[in-house]
């Protein structure tokens, strides 16, 4: 895999708290040329590093005020994948995760209100062949929600490369962006 330097640190960290900001922007802010943060970036979706971008809704404005996490128990670790299927097929349901632990599952999903829940919890997902058990836990108060920080956890044993800024196509790309 590729190494992930100084500057796609420092890109992916504006990224990850604004993915509408705009590439001028995040080039300004990183001292290179607007082709260079697109290069950049599309080498980033390449390796992978970047797997998504959108918009982030809020639940509770399209009304499904209650959020759980449940915790699933399988007859057999090997239903996973055939499970987590049927639990697709569940739009309420919006992580599902493969654990150790109490749980061979846990999902996070969003409800209208608790008598919706229990009838998600009753009737689609403890129907769904190969579950076991369910344990619910009702989410009183989103506390934290954050993205991964790029810069605190992507450290690199070598010393980061610097970002080259004096060749002749970063210096036409950076007079294209004059221009604009």
């Amino acid at each position: 895999m590729e190494k992930i330097d100084a500057l796609d640190r420092k890109i992916l960290d504006i990224v990850t708290r604004n993915a509408r900001i705009a590439s001028k922007d995040v080039a300004m802010e990183c001292g290179v040329s607007r082709a260079a943060i697109h290069q950049r970036i599309q080498r980033l979706i390449e390796m992978k590093v970047i797997t998504g971008s959108g918009y982030n809704t809020n639940p509770k404005s399209l009304g499904l005020g209650t959020c759980t996490f449940v915790g699933i128990r399988l007859e057999r670790g090997n239903l996973y994948r055939e499970v987590v299927c049927k639990l697709d097929a569940i739009p309420e349901v919006t992580e599902c995760y493969f654990t150790t632990g109490p749980y061979t599952m846990l999902c996070k999903l969003y409800a209208r209100d608790n008598e919706h829940l229990m009838d998600l919890i009753n009737n689609k997902i403890q129907g769904i062949h190969g579950v076991v058990s369910t344990e619910t836990l009702i989410v009183l108060e989103e506390s934290m929600h954050r993205p991964i920080s790029i810069c605190e956890t992507t450290r690199s044993e070598e010393p980061a490369e610097e970002p080259i800024t004096d060749n002749v196509a970063t210096f036409a790309a950076t007079l294209d962006d004059d221009l604009d």
